[in-house]
């Protein structure tokens, strides 16, 4: 497995991430990290489109689903036979959004992999990482826009000009993971004002979990923009950007189908 993820997806990554390097101007690390975000993003937006969809979906059913479950809560068999039908009538899989993440996941941690190797190795290339008809340029210049190091991490005892951009980066790449995640609880919230439902005095678990997540993701976003490499940061700024233009456009076209018909 380990071999399969090296030469799948880390290698292809390391080199496609390299490559950029090479042939943009100045050749400026940050923004050959920002095009490759955007590259991958793309790569996977099948994927991330269906993922966001299912999640979508599984929120707009959430009240229905709560009330099999409040009225079959003492017997166990009768309330999973009735969730079934109930998925299968509204042909949704509650499972459906898992494996785009896991693919997604997979992407992460490879990204992470490649920037992480390379901020810890001095920004130095790898040659044994590298393709035989791949150019290595060395030692990769180590600040975005001549101002971030994308090798540093978040030093509080320093007023510099580029710490202080670096703060800015991970606290912009924590707001946005924010207003993702509020973009996602946005349409059921929206549904029920519609119906005139009134927030739920005894919300469940799931209910009870996309809420935590509104506050903890930006959390876990603030916490590995300071603990690791600012290169990470930027890159989870860009993708987090990426999801939220492609969750406004995919709402936009969901309410000009809507309204056609």
């Amino acid at each position: 497995m380990g071999f399969l993820f090296n030469e799948f997806v880390y290698r292809p990554i390391y080199n496609l991430l390299i490559f950029t390097y090479n042939i943009v101007p100045l050749h400026d690390f940050g923004i050959a990290i920002i095009l490759v975000t955007i590259i991958i993003k793309l790569i996977l937006l099948p994927l991330s489109r269906k993922q966001i969809e299912s999640q979508k979906k599984m929120q707009e059913l959430q009240p229905k689903i709560k009330e099999i479950q409040d009225k079959y809560k003492n017997d166990k068999e009768k309330q999973s036979r009735a969730l079934m039908e109930f998925y299968k009538e509204n042909k949704a899989n509650p499972f459906s959004g898992c494996l785009p993440m896991v693919f997604q996941l997979v992407f992460l941690i490879a990204i992470y992999r490649v920037l992480f190797n390379i901020s810890k190795n001095g920004l130095m290339v790898n040659s044994s990482d590298l393709y035989l008809f791949m150019h290595n340029p060395g030692q990769i210049k180590h600040l975005f826009l001549g101002l971030i190091d994308l090798s540093s991490i978040v030093d509080f005892k320093s007023l510099s000009a580029g710490n202080i951009a670096h703060i800015i980066l991970v606290i912009a790449a924590a707001g946005a993971q924010y207003i993702q995640t509020k973009m996602l609880m946005a349409t059921k919230s929206q549904k029920d004002a519609k119906l005139g439902k009134k927030d739920d005095k005894n919300p469940d678990f799931a209910q009870v979990m996309s809420k935590q997540m509104l506050y903890l993701a930006p959390i876990m976003t603030l916490f590995i923009g300071i603990k690791f490499p600012a290169g990470l940061a930027l890159y989870w700024l860009v993708s987090t950007l990426f999801m939220i233009a492609q969750q406004e456009y995919l709402e936009k076209l969901k309410n000009a189908t809507a309204v056609k018909l």
